[in-house]
Order: C-alpha cells, then sequence, then structure tokens
C-alpha cells in the first residue's frame, strides 16, 4: 500500500525507521515521513486515484501505513471544493474557493491527521495513545481510536467546552481536566505516557499526523484539475495545516503530476499583532517562507466576516476562518493580488463549538408574554 522508507529529521537530516519510538531526532528536530518517490513515479499513475476510496486512503502509495487490516477510516477526506462567487463579488476575487473541513467525520481538518496517526499506533502495536490540548483534536481522536478499538487518554483544559468532554467520553476516552491551559495539559501528559507507554499524539511529537494533513494538498490538486489554485489561505492554529500542505506539494511535484507554478501560502494570523511577534511553528514557516507567501495579520474583529460567509455562500465556519477573509480584504485593499489569481480559503472545521460566539452577535427571537391556551370567555 505504500512507499514509506524511513523516517527524517527536519533539521539534521538523521535518519530512523519508521517504527522508531522517537518522538522527535536526539537534535530536537521535528520526524518527517519519507517515501521512495521514484518507485511511487514509477507504480502509480493519477488516472488509477479516480477509482480508489472516496476518501484520503486514495493516495496511500503517500500515507504511511503498509499493512490493510490497521487502516482505520470514517470516511475522512474528500472534502467540498465550494466556487464562492457571491463572497468573491463582495471581496473583489472573481476566482475564490472554500475547501469545507467542516464536513469530515467529527467536524475538522484533524480527522484527516488522526486517520493517519491512529491507523500507524494500530500498526506498530500500540494499544493506548494520548493527546492533550486542543478540543478539536481531542474530539477526532476519541473518535478514531474508537473505531480502531484502542484507548485514548484525552487531556483538557478547564477552559474547554463542555460539548468536548460530552463527545470525547462518549467515543470512550478516558478524559482528565488536567489545569488551566494547554501547556500544563501537554505536562501532564507527558509525565503520564511516559510512565504508562502511551503513544503522544502531539502536534510535532507524532510524525504521521503531517502525513494526514498533506492530503489536503492532494485533493486541491486533483480538484483543480491537477493545476495548483494560486494561492491558498488558511488559520494558522498550530501551524501543522501549512507544513502539511507544503509537504504534498513538494511531494507532488515530485511526482511531475502538477502542472504550473506552486501555491503561496498564506498564513491569516488574527489579531492586533506584529508579525515579527506570530511565532510559527519552525516547519510552519519554513512551508510559508518557501511557497513565496507570508504571515498576515488579519486586523479587526472575525465574527462579521464569518457570518457573511455563511450568508453569502451557506457554510457557518469556524471562528477563525474569519481571519482567513479579512486578511483576504486587507490584500486586495493594498494592491497585493492580482485580479485573476485563484484563491482557496480552507474552513478548519465547522462552526458547532463556536455557536456561542456567533450567538452572541445575532439578534435572538422575541417570544414575548407566554399566550394562555383554552380558559373561559367571560364578559368584558
Amino acid at each position: 500500500m505504500t512507499t514509506l522508507s524511513h523516517l527524517e529529521c527536519s533539521c539534521c537530516r538523521r535518519r530512523y525507521e519508521p517504527g522508531a519510538a522517537n518522538a522527535v531526532c536526539e537534535c530536537g528536530g521535528v520526524l518527517l515521513a519519507q517515501y521512495d518517490l521514484e518507485l511511487a513515479r514509477r507504480s502509480w499513475s493519477r488516472e488509477w486515484i479516480r477509482n480508489g476510496p472516496a476518501s484520503i486512503w486514495r493516495y496511500a502509495p503517500l500515507l504511511p501505513v503498509r499493512q490493510p487490516s490497521a487502516l482505520t477510516s470514517l470516511g475522512e477526506g474528500m472534502t467540498p471544493l465550494v466556487e464562492a462567487t457571491r463572497l468573491g463579488e463582495r471581496l473583489g476575487l472573481p476566482l475564490l474557493w472554500i475547501k469545507d473541513e467542516g464536513v469530515q467525520p467529527t467536524g475538522s481538518l484533524r480527522d484527516r491527521e488522526m486517520a493517519c496517526a491512529v491507523s500507524m499506533a494500530r500498526e506498530l502495536g500500540r494499544d493506548q495513545v494520548a493527546l492533550s490540548g486542543e478540543a478539536e483534536a481531542a474530539v477526532s481522536l476519541a473518535a478514531y481510536a474508537a473505531a480502531a478499538g484502542i484507548r485514548a487518554h484525552i487531556f483538557l483544559p478547564t477552559a474547554a467546552a463542555q460539548a468536548a468532554y460530552t463527545e470525547c467520553i462518549a467515543y470512550g476516552a478516558q478524559v482528565v481536566v488536567a489545569g488551566r491551559d494547554p501547556a500544563s495539559c501537554a505536562e501532564a501528559l507527558e509525565q503520564q505516557a511516559g510512565r504508562a507507554g502511551w503513544r503522544n499524539l502531539n502536534p510535532w511529537r507524532e510524525p504521521f499526523r503531517l502525513e494526514g494533513a498533506k492530503t489536503l494538498a492532494f485533493e486541491l490538486a486533483e480538484q483543480f484539475n491537477w493545476r495548483w489554485p494560486d494561492l491558498i489561505v488558511c488559520p494558522v492554529r498550530t501551524g501543522a495545516i501549512l507544513a502539511g500542505i507544503w509537504k504534498g506539494v513538494e511531494e507532488m511535484e515530485a511526482l511531475g503530476w502538477v502542472a504550473g507554478a506552486r501555491p503561496r501560502l498564506i498564513a491569516a494570523y488574527p489579531g492586533e499583532q506584529h508579525p515579527s511577534h506570530c511565532a510559527l511553528p519552525e516547519l510552519a514557516s519554513r512551508a510559508v517562507e518557501a511557497s513565496g507567501g507570508g504571515v498576515v495579520i488579519a486586523h479587526g474583529e472575525l465574527i462579521e466576516p464569518a457570518l457573511e460567509m455563511a450568508a453569502l455562500e451557506g457554510i457557518l465556519p469556524a471562528v477563525d476562518a474569519g481571519a482567513c477573509l479579512v486578511v483576504l480584504s486587507q490584500l486586495v485593499a493594498e494592491g497585493d493580488l492580482r485580479h485573476n489569481e485563484r484563491i482557496v480559503v480552507v474552513n478548519p472545521a465547522q462552526a458547532r463549538r463556536h455557536l456561542e460566539c456567533y450567538a452572541r452577535r445575532l439578534p435572538q427571537p422575541n417570544h414575548g408574554p407566554a399566550s394562555k391556551p383554552g380558559g373561559l370567555i367571560t364578559p368584558r
């Protein structure tokens, strides 16, 4: 199924076996999955993909799973690429699309990552996995661990939404409330995972999460008939989607499957911070720089643009997708975009974990005094 050859440190290029116990390289660098791309080029054709499953596993030769019995899937991937004509007119961008990750099985692009990470944990004989911090990733891991028949341990901060706890527990995960912030959760997980021998699936410690993330780039190439869009705009989040997209771009280029120039990546960063303070993880930063893109601060609030996407295109996104629209408006105003550029905005998740934010902005129904049913008719 795969042409996976080894893991390689992103910094010192030291090689490791795919099943290495190391979460990171001895030098501290992130480990990346590497493939025999020459073998893939000789033995695989893009014409075969159309007959593959409607999931990320249509790209199995460039995904890490060797044993079909280990593969864990809930139908993740092949998300819609929606032509956003009305929103594009509003922004002055006639060639605008939305890659809608909100339709994934648990509602976020984390399903791509967890499908690969959990499948590899299963292949490597690990029956317990763990993750801390982010609610969307936690729910995704809980669901995929349930599908794989392995145990998930989730460490969430006290501020996490109640829905995230409920969903994780419903999927059978063990949930621990481990501090006020993601950093304390990560520390608690490190201590416990080290003692118990769990596989730590936190970002940048689990190399196979990035393999799932890169399939977003594969899908864009296929959906654009094997040409790249000119610009891809993503919320920053952990940075994994940016690094993953670029890894996918490089691998598609090595296969010789995609014509035209590489896309530029724009990391949409919410807030009023100076770009020098928006520290992307190293791999994500390298990806953005290599693409000729950049990190752009979304000046202003995000909810109104996100609601505009809903009203104009029927997609109610995660709030941070609003940062992408703010950034595009800024780039148009500054003259940094050409009229004929093909632009993709990545909506990373559905809105269900953001509904309270939207509810505070939207008018609520006025029920008025309750009417009394029935009753006697009496004289005035």
